[in-house]
């Protein structure tokens, strides 16, 4: 009986060991199946073609520069999203894909980068303008418009306009021309200005450069003096462009630049306030016309230091409405010397107060120091002073002339801009004998006063010397002896003006 229980049981161990071996086979084999298909979802699959759409379609592409002109933050602005199978070899945007792009972390502005071309040919006048645009509007304290050297850029008369924030430099280290003569110049462009800064405040035009204004085609116009038939000026009208131009700007300096060959002034200030000039370098012919180095105009608080003007008319000039202006150390000639005027033309009132001019000197010039007025005009010159310059062979180095008229058909009038308070203090060196060394050549009905002499020695570059000093209605008197003496003056005040309130400002 125990034999026969003992038996099944037997036959029940070894089918068990039969079977469970089999099944735990099959259950490894599935397991080992299922890891397999979850690592490989971890392996990239193949990079899926530039074609194919993008791996993330709800972020927006960032702008393009082309898409826009007037691009030139590109640093702020992402690229657009690249392949998500290679980002590290996208490229980062050019210049050479908008000709505007700038860096904005950077105060520099290059106009290269806004599409100036500096050939000498290509019109780049665009370019500058974007430029200064851009500039213009940055918020940054101090900008740099580049123009840089071994490049020459060709623009267009164009007004550059304020206000701007923050100050700006235009730093011209290449070289800057217009057009190519009255021909050459758009019919529908000024033919008075070439290059207008208007309403800044705060700027510098600088650099190592040079300002070519290309006139000599200019200058042959037959309007201008000795250009026409048989030698006299043709009366067409006669616009010539200022080369450069600040009007109502105020803090403005100037300083480094060489410039020549303006078609007409080389500089003029219009309404400004505070300027500074610094070593400029101006060069003209001798026989250029109206190419006035430096010209001031309702401008006050100006000094001009250091500087070199050679050209065919005053090395600088101030007009009316100025006061408070400083010159000192420059060189002036060949040329018409450093003048105030002309003032009072076509009847006009003219004011001029606290003029230095000093430490300077004057060469092969048809004059020296000046003061010319028209007849006719009301208003005052006054606390004018002249003083530690050196004349060499000068025509008129000292010159006050009430009857300045550019032709012979000038009537005489009663009225007249009064002259008042004038020094000339160690004034010395060689005349031209073809004129007196001094002339003062003031209105019968408005006579000058406090003319005050010292330390005054004028020899005759050639020849012997010129004894007699001109006067005409002059008041005033010589502090010390002056070489040649000057016994011509007036002693005291007259009484026609005495108490007349149009002549004083």
């Amino acid at each position: 009986m125990r034999h026969s229980l003992i038996l099944p049981l037997v036959f029940s161990l070894y089918f068990l060991t039969l079977f469970l071996p089999t099944q735990a086979r099959h259950h490894y084999h599935k397991k080992h199946k299922h890891s397999y298909y979850q690592n490989a979802h971890e392996i990239s699959p193949s990079p899926t073609p530039l074609s194919g759409p993008s791996s993330a379609p709800d972020e927006a592409p960032s702008p393009s520069p082309v898409d826009n002109e007037n691009y030139h933050n590109a640093p702020e602005i992402s690229p657009s999203p690249a392949p998500y199978f290679a980002p590290s070899t996208t490229p980062s945007p050019s210049p050479s894909v908008n000709q505007s792009y700038h860096n904005a972390s950077s105060n520099l502005f290059d106009v290269r980068t806004f599409g100036a071309i500096g050939d000498g040919i290509t019109d780049d006048t665009e370019s500058f303008k974007m430029a200064w645009d851009t500039a213009c509007q940055s918020e940054l304290a101090v900008k740099v418009i580049l123009v840089p050297q071994s490049f020459s850029f060709m623009i267009q008369s164009t007004i550059f306009t304020g206000p701007c924030r923050g100050d700006l430099v235009l730093k011209v280290d290449g070289t800057l021309m217009p057009p190519d003569g009255p021909e050459s110049w758009p019919k529908s462009n000024s033919k008075r200005q070439w290059l207008v800064f208007y309403r800044i405040n705060g700027m510098s035009l600088e650099g190592s450069g040079l300002i070519d204004g290309k006139g000599a085609k200019w200058w042959d116009l037959p309007c201008k003096p000795h250009k026409g038939p048989h030698g006299k000026t043709s009366p067409e009208p006669c616009d010539s462009p200022v080369a450069i131009r600040f009007f109502m700007s105020s803090n403005l300096t100037v300083q480094g630049l060489r410039i020549k060959n303006s078609p007409q002034f080389h500089f003029r200030f219009d309404g400004c306030q505070s300027v500074h000039v610094e070593s400029l370098y101006i060069t003209a012919p001798a026989l250029s016309p109206n190419t006035d180095g430096i010209h001031i105009e309702n401008t006050n608080d100006v000094k001009i230091y250091n500087s070199v003007i050679s050209n065919g008319d005053d090395c600088v000039s101030i007009g009316a409405g100025c006061h408070d202006v400083d010159i000192k150390n420059i060189t002036c000639g060949p040329g018409h010397g450093i003048s105030i005027g002309s003032l009072g033309k076509q009847n006009s009132r003219a004011c001029v107060s606290n003029i230095t001019v000093r430490d300077s000197v004057i060469k092969v010039s048809d004059n020296g120091v000046r003061i010319k007025t028209w007849q006719g005009g009301a208003g005052s010159v006054s606390g004018v002073t002249f003083s530690n310059i050196h004349m060499d062979t000068v025509r008129n180095p000292i010159i006050i002339d009430q009857f300045y008229c550019l032709s012979k058909d000038c009537a005489n009038k009663t009225s007249a801009v009064f002259i008042t308070n004038i020094a000339y203090t160690n004034i010395k060196g060689t005349y031209d004998i073809r004129h007196p060394p001094m002339h003062f050549a003031c209105s019968d009905s408005v006579p000058c006063t406090n003319l005050t002499l010292s330390d005054i020695e004028l020899l005759p570059a050639q020849g012997d010397i010129v004894l007699d000093p001109f006067c005409w209605s002059a008041y005033g008197n010589s502090e010390t002896l002056t070489i040649p003496p000057v016994s011509c003056l007036l002693e005291g005040l007259p009484q026609s003006i005495s108490g007349n309130d149009i002549y004083h400002c």
